[in-house]
């Protein structure tokens, strides 16, 4: 008779939650700011080798800029204010992006779900958040502050089922990791340079009729620069170093100063303007939900 092994126990991999009222998330990622910082962080996206074979072969962004940009914008909203439905979306991208798998010229195949990669999308949006948005806040964010950001991001890449070993364990940590990537992994791509191009000049969405397509460029015109503006101006300097990027002191303080107007203006405005549609209307249900609680433990019984 042989004695049997004694069973090891492997620990309980942290739960998948979605992000409920009180957290940070909840209160600035449906901010309509949310533009400003986010095309930096697609640009550093596609400066990653193997996210940007991918985008190369597979993205719209080229075709229709506008498009993309807006079903992406929903996606992320889902992710903090879908509740339950955050999860499916999570698992519904984690889908789409599994037969994302493409060759570059090298030979070297890439593929969308590659650990490194994956969480690299994630770790681009505490970036954003956390150094690429300070232009636009009217209080800098604090150490403890920005941890507390950080866990929240590693819960919500613990739902994107990102692996934990491409998570840092603190947010300086992070911060070393983020800068060595930087630093030593990113490229500049012909991706990275077709993003910035197409940012500079929107192309018209393709229902427009063509009589109406000047009439749009000469709107979107100044959206356009200002939107290239901010993503130039809140790329780290390395970054902007390897695309050849130009950013002087003057654009520096331009950028200071229009987000100095940002910082100070968007709180001011109508919470139903100041939030995109998905992240206003999950907000006025949870209040509706909060008012019908109180109203249930003040009936008589």
């Amino acid at each position: 008779m042989t004695a049997s092994a004694t069973p090891v126990e492997r620990p309980e991999r942290p739960a998948r939650e979605p992000f409920t009222p009180g957290s940070r998330m909840w209160d600035e990622a449906g901010l309509i700011t949310f533009p400003l910082t986010a095309g930096s962080a697609f640009l550093l996206q596609t400066m990653e080798p193997s996210i940007a074979a991918v985008v190369d072969e597979h993205s719209t962004f080229r075709t229709d800029p506008m498009g993309r940009a807006m079903r992406s914008i929903a996606s992320v909203m889902m992710w903090i204010y879908g509740g339950d439905e955050a999860l499916a979306e999570a698992d519904r991208l984690r889908t789409m992006h599994a037969s994302l798998n493409t060759v570059d010229a090298q030979g070297v195949r890439h593929t969308a779900l590659s650990s490194g990669p994956w969480a690299w999308v994630l770790h681009t949006a505490i970036y954003a958040y956390t150094e690429g948005n300070r232009p636009f806040t009217s209080t800098p964010l604090s150490e403890a502050d920005k941890e507390a950001y950080y866990r929240e991001v590693v819960q919500l890449m613990r739902n994107f089922s990102v692996a934990p070993k491409e998570i840092p364990e603190t947010y300086a940590e992070w911060l070393e990791y983020f800068h060595d990537r930087v630093e030593n992994h990113l490229v500049a791509t012909t991706v990275a340079d077709d993003f910035l191009r197409v940012s500079r000049r929107v192309a018209p969405p393709a229902f427009l009729p063509r009589a109406l397509r000047p009439a749009w460029r000469a709107a979107t015109a100044p959206v356009s620069r200002m939107q290239y503006f901010f993503t130039v101006g809140t790329t780290p300097q390395v970054a902007r170093d390897k695309l050849g990027l130009s950013w002087t002191a003057t654009d520096e303080a331009t950028l200071r100063a229009l987000g100095w107007l940002i910082g100070r203006g968007v709180p001011l405005l109508p919470e139903r303007v100041r939030y995109f549609p998905i992240a206003y209307e999950a907000r006025r249900l949870e209040r509706d939900r909060t008012r019908l609680r109180r109203m249930i433990d003040l009936r008589p019984v």
